[in-house]
């Protein structure tokens, strides 16, 4: 790493001991030793091991629901469906009054996507649990199911979430989040050329080496210790809590190193049913996802949509953008309505324009929930805003650094989102970039400041 102390002098305080120093990771030794404990190296005297059983469905109602084998095999302790859940459907973001609530905690009444859960099995060991799980019998109503978000978004799509009631989030700017800036239109009646395309992305698995999982002691007078691999200790203990009913002062989260996340072990999934199964049996559960189970039930980076419509001017200014993303949410909310938010926020990427129309959906089809990985919301808009300032500098046959140049916000640009741009150094680091990568550009960018004073 190379400090380049001739940017911003002015705004930097010299004597840094740790910007631009190289530092050892602090847990790198555990790593390479094997000394590093993880959450599932706990092992209890009478631990209980958890299996689901999961939805073969999209979408099917529940017609009934039958244990009876289940209960009667071999070192099976507890079963557990909805009744037992003291408060069932919850969401993730409520703790940030981001609701409504809706998803279960287990099935009820409904499946709403393949893998969806719907019964919970404590037994002995964690053969006996797969064994027993097997053996419950549901009778499912096969429903109609929407995959395709803009299909979800026509009248008469099958409903997904009964507790939305329509197929996308509602935020207080209606059916999406909006922002406007400036006249789109105006800017486009301007425009020398325009441009639209479109442009898509598949769900992203992350893949951890460690899969989702969890293990609860009871510590005796109703309190419980949870060893978890969350991302998101306070956000999983405070809706464990509302969950259970229990006060959270009764939960100790014991959390560590997690064995890869990446953002896919920020969703309350695992612990609140196992807290509920040491409870109610009075012994440590285990509950830790397959690899098939990690792949197919864990939340993904969302599927998502772009549509770009941008106006350029022949000496390269972008002078009007549009946009419509749209954010597949699965079968419920879990992140997904702020990742759409932050895509809204992020659509005009780092330029300024003068006039921009964005629309974002968060929508909710039949699939595994999305959630969050590595900028959600804004890591698929900025593939998709990146390739389009190629194909307008191509259009206008400019070179693609200059025409980022040009574009470029400096500090007391007003976003479209009209916060006042604040320490840009998009100028500093595109010309330190053209240096590396010995793509030379015109002197004139290379003189340019991220200060308005500087040119």
């Amino acid at each position: 790493m190379e400090l380049r102390k001739s940017y911003f002098a002015d705004q930097r305080k010299d004597g840094l001991h740790e910007i631009g120093q190289p530092r050892p990771r602090l847990d790198s030794p555990g790593h390479v030793t094997g000394k590093t404990a993880y959450f599932a190296d706990r092992n209890f005297p009478g631990m209980l091991h958890l299996k689901m059983v999961r939805s073969p469905h999209h979408h099917a109602r529940i017609r009934a629901i039958d244990t009876s084998e289940a209960e009667k095999h071999p070192g099976v302790v507890k079963v557990l469906t909805a009744k037992d859940v003291p408060h069932n459907v919850y969401t993730i973001l409520i703790l940030i009054q981001i609701g409504p609530e809706d998803e279960t905690v287990l099935a009820d009444g409904k499946v709403r996507w393949k893998g969806e859960a719907v019964v919970a099995v404590l037994a002995e060991t964690e053969r006996a649990a797969q064994e027993a799980a097997a053996k419950v019998k549901v009778d499912y109503e096969v429903l109609p199911a929407v995959f395709d978000m803009e299909e979800a978004l026509k009248p008469g799509a099958p409903l997904v979430n009964e507790y939305h009631g329509q197929n996308h989030y509602l935020y207080d700017s209606g059916e999406c989040r909006k922002v406007r800036f400036g006249d789109v239109e105006a800017g486009f009646a301007e425009a020398d050329h325009i441009l639209e395309q479109t442009y898509q992305s598949s769900p992203i698995e992350h893949a951890p080496t460690e899969t989702t999982g969890c293990v609860v002691a009871p510590e005796g007078n109703d309190r419980f210790t949870c060893y978890t691999n969350t991302q998101a200790m306070f956000f999983t203990l405070d809706n464990a809590s509302i969950i259970l009913q229990m006060p959270g002062s009764k939960l100790h989260f014991v959390g560590g190193t997690v064995g890869g996340g990446f953002g896919g072990k920020v969703d309350v999934i695992v612990e609140p049913i196992a807290i509920l199964g040491a409870k109610l049996t009075g012994r440590p559960v285990c509950f830790i996802y397959s690899r098939e189970e990690e792949m197919q039930i864990s939340s993904p980076r969302a599927a998502e949509k772009v549509v770009i419509k941008d106006g350029v001017m022949n000496d390269g200014r972008i002078v009007a953008r549009k946009v419509t993303g749209y954010t597949d949410a699965g079968a419920y909310s879990r992140h997904s309505p702020y990742g759409a938010q932050k895509g809204a926020a992020h659509y005009p990427g780092p330029y300024t324009i003068p006039n921009v129309w964005i629309d974002t959906y968060c929508v909710y089809t039949n699939r595994t929930p999305s959630s969050a990985m590595r900028g959600f919301g804004v890591t698929i808009g900025d593939f998709a805003l990146e390739v389009q300032m190629d194909k307008l500098a191509r259009l206008i046959a400019m070179d693609p650094l200059e025409f980022r140049f040009i574009n470029a916000y400096r500090d007391g640009d007003m976003k479209a989102h009209r916060q006042p741009t604040e320490g840009a150094a998009l100028i500093e680091c595109m010309q330190e970039a053209s240096r590396a990568a010995n793509w030379p550009v015109a002197e004139k960018f290379m003189a340019m400041s991220s200060y308005r004073k500087g040119g």
